[in-house]
């Protein structure tokens, strides 16, 4: 007795393989679209191959499994390079940048000017108003040292 029925699977398959993609943009990650691509392979298959749903569930799992580690070993070779890689580190991006002391540079720290906004800074004791480079950074502390 067949449970159930002539119900077609595939299209099952195949409706998972597109939720999966979708999910895969919404929720960004570089996972879901390989399941996506097992569920795909496994609609097709059970479309073309008349396979019952248990051998439909081993087929996605070992598709899925083998996806997984074939993606992340093409990730980990090949990656991806960002355009900007300073993007989200505002420190580095002012690497370079002239500041005017705003508290004078005691013991090694005090507060510089950089554009509209004070910044903490470390580095060689310097008087108010005095003109340095930004030489570095270590997490929002910048390093300042003279423009010479």
């Amino acid at each position: 007795m067949d449970v159930l029925g002539d119900f077609e699977f595939h299209y099952t398959w195949l409706a998972l393989g597109l939720i999966l993609a979708v999910a895969e943009m919404a929720i960004p990650g570089v996972f879901l679209i390989w399941m996506a691509a097992a569920a795909l392979v496994t609609g097709l298959v059970a479309w073309i191959v008349p396979v019952g749903v248990p051998l439909q569930i081993v087929l996605f799992a070992v598709l899925s499994i083998a996806a997984v580690f074939t993606g992340r070993r093409y990730i980990a070779r090949h990656p991806v390079e960002s355009a900007d890689p300073k993007m989200n580190d505002r420190g580095a991006r002012v690497v370079g940048e002239t500041v005017v002391v705003t508290q004078a540079i005691e013991g090694g720290q005090g507060r510089v000017k950089l554009g509209d906004s004070e910044w903490l800074a470390k580095g060689a004791d310097a008087p108010v108003g005095t003109r340095l480079r930004v030489a570095g950074h270590d997490g929002v502390v910048l390093e300042v040292a003279p423009l010479s």
